[in-house]
């Protein structure tokens, strides 16, 4: 919302007592003054006139969780464990939510926030942000696949070809994939495409987000500033 929008929301001020307190530099944000009436308040932001609150801000929450497998990517499931379940000790749990899931036995990097618009843009197919899986296969990689997922590959329940994707062998039956979008199930329906069946999914990034390596399956950190202007 408009900052002149939302001092004028207030019972009592009007449109013209708002602008007249802004141009005074009455109105505080997050402790400084703002005399623009176009700047965007959010849930998150203090705001102050004079030395009235007039709002506290929320906190926000940005955390990295390493997903274990077995974990269900909701906030509540009537079978399995939650991703939420894990970050149970967080205050106000129940406005967290996940930025890109994983599905039930895959493992690795997690973000979790409270913040929709930060969320979206970690997660905006138009980004196509780098994800990076570490992938092992029942059998052997075929290197012919390298190329074959550089180019795309077409799913024909779709009618769609996927965006370039980058294969790196590691192994007889590993490899790093680094993916541009986040179809349903694509790592394991692009190598089902030749046969092979994914036995193991780990995400290690996202975009310039790396798994905290200090992080056990199952544990979580708060984000750095560094982290969270990534997105």
């Amino acid at each position: 919302m408009r900052l002149d929008r939302f001092l004028a929301n207030l019972p009592h001020l009007s449109h013209q007592q708002a602008r007249q307190l802004l141009a005074a530099g009455r109105v505080r944000v997050d402790g400084q003054s703002v005399r623009d009436g176009l700047y965007p308040i959010r849930v998150f932001h203090q705001v102050q006139l004079d030395e009235q609150i007039l709002q506290t801000g929320k906190p926000a929450r940005y955390l990295m969780l390493h997903k274990p497998r077995g974990c269900v990517s909701a906030t509540s499931d009537p079978l399995h464990p939650t991703v939420l379940e894990l970050v149970a000790d967080e205050a106000d749990r129940a406005d967290l939510h996940i930025a890109g899931r994983l599905d039930f036995n895959t493992t690795g990097l997690m973000l979790i926030t409270n913040d929709g618009l930060w969320s979206r843009r970690a997660t905006l197919p138009a980004s196509r942000m780098g994800k990076v899986y570490r992938v092992e296969t029942e059998d052997p990689i075929d290197p012919a696949c390298v190329e074959h997922f550089a180019r795309g590959l077409y799913f024909r329940f779709e009618d769609l070809t996927t965006l370039p994707a980058e294969l790196e062998l590691l192994g007889p039956r590993l490899a790093r994939l680094t993916l541009h979008e986040g179809r349903y199930h694509q790592v394991k329906r692009m190598f089902g495409h030749f046969g092979n069946k994914v036995t193991a999914l780990h995400r290690e990034s996202i975009g310039a987000v790396r798994l905290d390596p200090l992080l056990e399956p199952g544990e979580y950190r708060a984000l750095s500033p560094e982290e969270i202007g990534q997105f």
